[in-house]
């Protein structure tokens, strides 16, 4: 019998426009991450990343953490989950106090960050996440540790990501609906980055994209935090809904052909190879229809020119210029797609790779592929403990946690109304 999960259980919980996946992982002594189940179930009532039926959206949430919980053996309460659809904003806030020239003690840290607390007012936004980043004294930029150094002028870069709350109102109550607490709800972006990118990319500049199933992410990061974030309502669902119209079959045989004979790169030998494929609608022992792989790969890269023309677009807006070794990397499950990160080298004409998920102990290789950043991102940030700005400074007493102060009162905005 199912045990109650204890304070070391971290679940983490992606609700994509695809898919619903749960992990439930437990903190070692040595602090390291240990997978004890996993679930997955094909999502629904996700329309672009944005809940559009609550029923049939919880019934998929409640059966994927069902079966993490069979599989780890205890029952889990409270969840970590994500959100990626539109709607999300990225903004650095400067915060600056004036010391004289004293020394820096950790009372000035904390005189700066209550400054920088009173800042995060974003408008009808709701902050999901206020991270203090790199210290400035007398303008230098880039310092990470102030404390002990002289200076006449202190300041620090605050990222905050913010959303749109009815969305976030709907992802609350599908996860409670299920019965189940929400511990927090995390920028996907944010989570991804944490999952599939290594320090010094973060630090020197890198573009994340998250190829979802209808909804692609794009978000860039530099000295270390998250810059700036664009959303494009396409994905790898799209490729498979124009390979089923394309070709007259069923979603599930249009997916088939995507991942077993779709590529984002052609060939010669594309003309001369043969598929078959079932017709929506065909009768029993009716001959399948027989399509080249070019006719394939035709309707593939209609699709793949497209979104990659978006990406280059939002890279443009977000400032991603300069040196042509900048790096992009590709996740999410539209990733697998063979081929795409070469394709999209080319035309971006900068370094692109595949980003895969770091490895938890116990993680099953079914969930360690780019389809998975989100979760496993998930599950590293529950296990980091918080650095948000509005926890820091704080007494025992009055620390926020994800589920009270600041948050809980987001979570009593969605159930009663702003």
């Amino acid at each position: 019998m199912p045990q109650s999960a204890d304070s070391n259980m971290i679940a983490a919980l992606d609700i994509g426009s695809s898919k619903v996946s749960a992990l439930i992982v437990t903190v070692d002594p040595d602090g390291r991450l240990r997978v004890l189940g996993t679930g997955q179930r094909e999502s629904r009532g996700v329309k672009r990343g944005y809940i559009s039926d609550m029923e049939a959206s919880e019934f998929a949430v409640r059966e994927a953490v069902e079966l993490a919980e069979r599989m780890s053996g205890v029952t889990i309460d409270e969840v970590w989950a994500s959100y990626g659809a539109g709607g999300l904003v990225s903004d650095v806030a400067t915060v600056e106090v004036s010391l004289g020239g004293h020394q820096i003690v950790a009372t000035d840290i904390g005189q700066l960050l209550a400054g920088g607390r009173n800042a995060l007012d974003r408008g009808g936004q709701v902050v999901l996440h206020a991270n203090p980043a790199l210290y400035t004294i007398d303008g230098v930029q880039g310092v990470k540790q102030p404390v002990g150094l002289h200076a006449d002028r202190l300041g620090v870069d605050i990222h905050v990501v913010a959303a749109d709350p009815a969305p976030l109102r709907n992802i609350d109550y599908v996860i409670r609906s299920a019965h189940l607490g929400v511990r927090a709800i995390v920028a996907s972006p944010v989570a991804a980055a944490l999952a599939c990118l290594t320090e010094e990319e973060r630090e020197l500049g890198v573009a994340l994209v998250e190829l979802g199933a209808e909804v692609t992410n794009v978000s860039l990061h530099a000295g270390g935090m998250l810059v700036g974030l664009r959303s494009i309502p396409l994905g790898a669902k799209d490729i498979t809904d124009d390979i089923a119209c394309a070709f007259g079959v069923q979603r599930r045989d249009a997916e088939r052909l995507k991942c077993f004979y779709g590529s984002a790169m052609t060939s010669p030998r594309d003309n001369h190879e043969m598929i078959e494929a079932t017709q929506i609608g065909a009768e029993d022992g009716a001959d399948p229809t027989r399509i080249t792989r070019a006719q394939l790969m035709m309707v593939i890269r209609q699709r793949v020119e497209e979104l990659t023309a978006q990406i280059e677009a939002s890279l443009k807006a977000l400032g991603f210029t300069g040196p042509v070794g900048r790096q992009v990397v590709l996740t999410g499950g539209g990733a697998e797609l063979k081929n795409i990160a070469d394709y999209m080298q080319g035309v971006l004409g900068r370094a692109v790779r595949v980003g895969r998920p770091r490895t938890i102990t116990g993680l099953p290789d079914a969930h360690s592929g780019p389809a998975f950043s989100t979760l496993v991102g998930l599950a590293y940030l529950a296990g980091s403990g918080s650095s948000d700005i509005r926890d820091i400074g704080l007494s025992t007493a009055t620390r926020r946690t994800p589920a009270t102060g600041m948050f809980g009162r987001l979570i009593d905005a969605m159930r009663g109304g702003f």
